[in-house]
């Protein structure tokens, strides 16, 4: 399949990191939110990031310059995706807004287009059920930061042909990604094994076996993960978190998955981490400083 135009739907961080990456490799794209303040400030994250590609030597000045021409941006779906050979959906986590979206995507764009979902956790299969074009909805779950995580998680729904598969695993290849089919289950390969253990930590916080700074300096010096789970949960969002646990507790059913009441109220409270100034440590803008959010210090 010839691939051309990209439209991209969501132009928060996952939707600007893809957007980038596939503007980056020479793709017209088309950026797709509600809120043109929310684009608006999509195209100047990705100019901030092309920045810094640029003063590492691995991009040049022209480069960036053509990186953000090659990104138009829409407030509607019709206008944004009519056109696109492939859509790639990253909205917020939530079931009944992507199956709202591909509704609204099977109706406006051309039959053969490509639906991808960057889903991390719901089914492609219950994803492609809302559209006429089963077979050609497929799950692309790209790693956060986009433009540095080489993963892209390949998700076939229970229709995806092996053409749509192979156009997405060239796609992929070709933005300097590494692809991996998984097969359709709750949470892919991905977060079935990285959230329980988020939600883990969280539990061993809950249950005072230690602090927050111990169980992740444990992990990142015992285990040598580049981030502490309780860090990397603030950096994911842990209304993220908490929407794939839940996930993953209703689609497998099994009591290991129930997401840790402190994660539940953490949510409610309107502590999410990075993105709310506040989660496990609390975040003040232009400060690398990481520290403990208060109520997790001790004494």
């Amino acid at each position: 399949m010839n691939i051309k135009l990209i439209s991209v739907i969501g132009s928060g961080t996952m939707g600007n990191g893809i957007a980038h990456v596939f503007a980056q490799t020479g793709f017209a794209v088309s950026l797709i939110d509600i809120s043109q303040p929310a684009l608006d400030k999509a195209i100047a994250t990705i100019g901030k990031n092309l920045d810094r590609i640029v003063a590492k030597g691995n991009l040049t000045e022209e480069g960036k310059q053509k990186t953000l021409a090659n990104i138009k941006t829409f407030t509607s779906i019709e206008e944004g995706a009519k056109n696109a050979d492939l859509v790639v959906e990253a909205a917020t986590e939530n079931l009944e807004l992507k199956l709202n979206i591909f509704r609204e995507l099977d109706k406006f764009c051309k039959p053969e287009t490509i639906l991808a979902s960057n889903t991390s956790s719901i089914s492609i299969t219950k994803i492609a059920s809302v559209t006429k074009r089963p077979q050609q909805v497929i799950g692309m779950h790209f790693m956060n930061p986009v433009p540095v995580m080489k993963l892209v998680e390949v998700i076939r729904g229970y229709s995806t042909t092996d053409v749509v598969t192979k156009t997405v695993f060239d796609l992929s290849k070709q933005l300097g990604k590494v692809p991996v089919e998984v097969n359709d289950y709750p949470g892919f390969v991905a977060n079935r094994i990285l959230m329980p253990m988020i939600n883990e930590a969280i539990i061993t916080l809950h249950e005072g076996v230690a602090g927050v700074e111990e169980i992740d300096t444990v992990m990142k010096l015992g285990m040598a993960h580049p981030m502490g789970p309780l860090q990397l949960a603030d950096f994911i969002g842990l209304d993220v978190c908490l929407s794939i646990m839940r996930v993953l507790h209703d689609g497998l059913g099994n009591p290991k998955y129930a997401p840790c009441p402190l994660l539940v109220n953490m949510v409610v409270s309107g502590n999410l981490g990075v993105k709310s100034g506040s989660g496990f440590y609390k975040y003040t803008a232009g400060s690398k400083d990481l520290v403990v959010a208060d109520n997790f210090k001790k004494g």
